[in-house]
C-alpha cells in the first residue's frame, strides 16, 4: 500500500449551493502536483469535483449531509463528469445512500482541461509528450486520494465505481491506494492487468467483434448494406472531380476510412444501430430523385458530432497507451498495424474504391495514425502523437500481486458481448484480483449504465455486502 508523499493546499469549495431538480450541488476544486511521485512536485494542476446530494436529506436547514461518500469515474480516458440535470438514472438511486463526488478527471472538464489549442501552447511536441504522460489512471487516483483527503476527511472511506476507463483507474486504486476504499465497483471495465502492453492483444480480440456487431447491424437494417455503400461511392466520385474528400464542418476530410468511424459510438451503446440507420436515411440533400449526388448538411454534422475528438483530444493521444503497465514496450499503432496484418480483408479502409463483394464495416474503439492528418484540429498535434505512441517509458498503472491480495470487497457488472472492453481478456484479469465478484451478462452492451444505472448500481452494491450471496 502506497501513502502520498506530498501535502497540497485544502479544498476550496464555492460559497453558493445549487438546486437542480431534486438535488444539491456544491462546487470544488483541488490543487494537485503534476507528478505525484516525482522528485520535484512544484508544478500544480486543479481538479474539479461536483458533490452532488439529495435535497431531501437535508435536515433543520443542515448545509451537509452526513451520508458516505460514493466517488464516480468517468470513462474515457479524456472525458469529463456528465453535467447532472435531474435526479435520475444512477445517480438517483446512488443518492439514497451517498454523497456522489463527480470528479473530473485530470485534463477533463474544469480540472485544468487540455485542448488542442491550450496544449499547443505548453510548447514544442517533446514538451507536450512528456506534460501528457502525467494524465493516465495512475495520475487520477492520485489525484482521487487527495479529494479524499480534503473533502471527505483523512479517517473516511468512500465507495468507488468506475465506468469503462474509469474501472481501469478502479483496478489502479485497488493495487496502489486501497486504504481510503471501503467498497469497489466497475461497470463494463476490467482490463488486462499483466505488465506490459496489452493493446495489439487487446485489438485482436476487438475486430472480430466489432465484426459480429456490424454483421448483426446489417441483419437488423439490410438496406443499409447499399447506403454504406453509395455513400462511400459518394467519396469516391467527390474526390475524382474535385482532387479531395467532402469536408464536414470543422474541415477535416470525410474519407472512406473517416466513415467508417462512426461505429465507433453505433457498434456497441445502447440504441447505436438506430442512431446509425437514422444518420445514413438522411444522408442525401434533396428528393428521393437526387439521391446519391449531394450529402446533406445535417448528415455532415452529425457526422462530426458522433466523434469527440475536436472536444476531448486526450482520448485519441492517450487511449492506446492506457493499455501499457509498465515501461519496455510501445504501441506503435496497435490498432492501425493489427488490422492491417490481420483484419484487412474484414475491415478494408476502401481508400482505393469500394469492394464489390462485400458490406462496409464500421470500426470500433480504434485510434487511427491517420486520424491526425484527416482531422483538421488533430493536425497540429500528429507529432506529438507519433512520439506517444513510440514512448516506452511508462509508469506501472496495475499491481497483479497486490491485486491477488486485495482486501476491498468490489463487483463488476461484465458484458458478455461488450466492444469496448474485451470479455475474454477481462475475465482473464478477474482471475487476478482476490475476491472480486463478476455478473456476466448479455443484457446490456457497454453502456449499460446508462440504460439501467438504477438496476446495475444496486445490484453490484449487494454483492460486495453479500446481501446477495455468493454461489
Amino acid at each position: 500500500t502506497e501513502m502520498l508523499r506530498m501535502h497540497v493546499p485544502k479544498a476550496m469549495a464555492s460559497a453558493k449551493e445549487r438546486r437542480v431538480a431534486g438535488l444539491v450541488l456544491r462546487d470544488h476544486v483541488v490543487q494537485v502536483p503534476l507528478d505525484h511521485l516525482g522528485k520535484a512536485n512544484d508544478q500544480h494542476i486543479e481538479v474539479f469535483v461536483r458533490e452532488v446530494e439529495d435535497a431531501r436529506s437535508r435536515k433543520g436547514g443542515s448545509s451537509c449531509s452526513d451520508k458516505p461518500c460514493l466517488l464516480f469515474l468517468q470513462g474515457g480516458p479524456g472525458f469529463e463528469c456528465a453535467r447532472p440535470l435531474e435526479s435520475g438514472g444512477w445517480i438517483g438511486e446512488a443518492i439514497k445512500e451517498f454523497r456522489v463526488m463527480l470528479m473530473d478527471q485530470r485534463g477533463t472538464g474544469r480540472s485544468s482541461p487540455i485542448s488542442t489549442t491550450s496544449l499547443q501552447r505548453l510548447g514544442s511536441p517533446k514538451q507536450q509528450a512528456e506534460y501528457l504522460k502525467h494524465f493516465r489512471a495512475d495520475s487520477i487516483i492520485r489525484d482521487a486520494e487527495t479529494v479524499r483527503r480534503e473533502i471527505v476527511g483523512q479517517g473516511a472511506k468512500w465507495t468507488i465505481m468506475g465506468q469503462s476507463f474509469g474501472g481501469f483507474c478502479v483496478l489502479s486504486y485497488l493495487s496502489y491506494l486501497p486504504h481510503g476504499v471501503q467498497e469497489a465497483l466497475i461497470t463494463g471495465g476490467i482490463p488486462p492487468v499483466w505488465d506490459g502492453c496489452s493493446a495489439e492483444q487487446v485489438y485482436r480480440k476487438l475486430f472480430p467483434r466489432v465484426k459480429v456487431q456490424n454483421e448483426k447491424f446489417y441483419q437488423r437494417y439490410p438496406e443499409d448494406v447499399d447506403r454504406a455503400r453509395k455513400i462511400v461511392q459518394h467519396l469516391h466520385d467527390h474526390k475524382a472531380s474535385t482532387g479531395d474528400w467532402p469536408s464536414l464542418p470543422s474541415g477535416s476530410l470525410l474519407s472512406p476510412r473517416m466513415f467508417q468511424l462512426l461505429g465507433l459510438s453505433a457498434m456497441g451503446n445502447h440504441c447505436g444501430f438506430e442512431r446509425l440507420h437514422y444518420l445514413m436515411e438522411g444522408a442525401w440533400d434533396g428528393p428521393p430523385s437526387q439521391e446519391g449526388e449531394h450529402l446533406s448538411p445535417a448528415f455532415l454534422r452529425e457526422a462530426e458530432n458522433s466523434l469527440h475528438f475536436d472536444t476531448n483530444p486526450l482520448y485519441a493521444l492517450l487511449h492506446e497507451a492506457a493499455y501499457c503497465n509498465g515501461p519496455g514496450q510501445a504501441t506503435l499503432w496497435a490498432a492501425q498495424r493489427v488490422r492491417e496484418q490481420e483484419f484487412a480483408d474484414d475491415f478494408p479502409e476502401m481508400m482505393d474504391g469500394v469492394p464489390c463483394d462485400r458490406p462496409v464495416y464500421f470500426t470500433g474503439e480504434m485510434v487511427f495514425p491517420w486520424m491526425f492528418e484527416e482531422m483538421v484540429y488533430l493536425r497540429a498535434l500528429k507529432e506529438t502523437a507519433q512520439l506517444l505512441a513510440e514512448e516506452t517509458s511508462w509508469s506501472k498503472l496495475y499491481d497483479v500481486e497486490g491485486l491477488k491480495q486485495n482486501q476491498v470487497p468490489a463487483a463488476s457488472a461484465t458484458y458478455y458481448e461488450d466492444v469496448y472492453v474485451d470479455f475474454d481478456l477481462s475475465m482473464e484479469s478477474v482471475r487476478s484480483i482476490r475476491g472480486i465478484r463478476p455478473w456476466v451478462t448479455n443484457e446490456y452492451m457497454h453502456s449499460g449504465v446508462r440504460e439501467d444505472g438504477p438496476r446495475i448500481l444496486e445490484r453490484l452494491l449487494s454483492m460486495v455486502r453479500d446481501t446477495r450471496p455468493l454461489r
